[in-house]
């Protein structure tokens, strides 16, 4: 996001757009894609409430919480491009408010990626991570990205939340 000195991340934190909300698409590629017409949209504070839940050492997908949701709520599934920004913002709305933090750090994108849009990139992301006993490993030779391995034996379910 640009010029993120200037905002207020906990202001957009708790603005629900009113959210949640239902979409009924019609495009049948993305219904083949997502397995359903019917599309939840979840509110970006509910983002940061399962965030909060990820215990050390453990760590989430956005794509897990996304099916959480859509399981939650009777959807099909969670609209993607909304939650990729909403888990960000619960980011940035954490180190901008310093206490009451939201452990972001341990919810990664897909195939156990870092997050570069978090504060101070995949670098700081990394550094967190592996001080709660996870190993980063890089990818690509110019476009150096971030994975922590074996991710998927440290996911934590959400199914105990429900």
């Amino acid at each position: 996001m640009a010029n993120e000195e200037k905002k207020d991340f906990n202001a957009m934190l708790h603005d629900s757009k009113d959210m949640p909300k239902f979409q009924i698409i019609r495009d049948e590629a993305s219904i083949k894609k997502y397995g359903g017409n019917r599309m939840y949209f979840a509110p970006p504070i509910d983002y940061d409430n399962v965030m909060k839940k990820v215990p050390y050492g453990k760590v989430i997908t956005v794509g897990k919480i996304r099916e959480y949701f859509a399981k939650k709520s009777g959807a099909d599934f969670t609209e993607p491009i909304t939650a990729g920004i909403f888990v960000s913002i619960a980011a940035l709305a954490s180190f901008q408010r310093g206490e009451d933090e939201t452990p972001y750090w341990r919810t990664l994108k897909a195939n156990g990626e870092l997050n570069e849009k978090y504060p101070g990139g995949a670098v700081a992301q990394k550094e967190k991570l592996e001080s709660e006993g996870h190993t980063v490993i890089e990818r690509g030779r110019k476009n150096i990205r971030y994975f922590v391995k074996d991710y998927e034996n440290a996911l934590f379910s959400l199914e105990t939340l429900s």
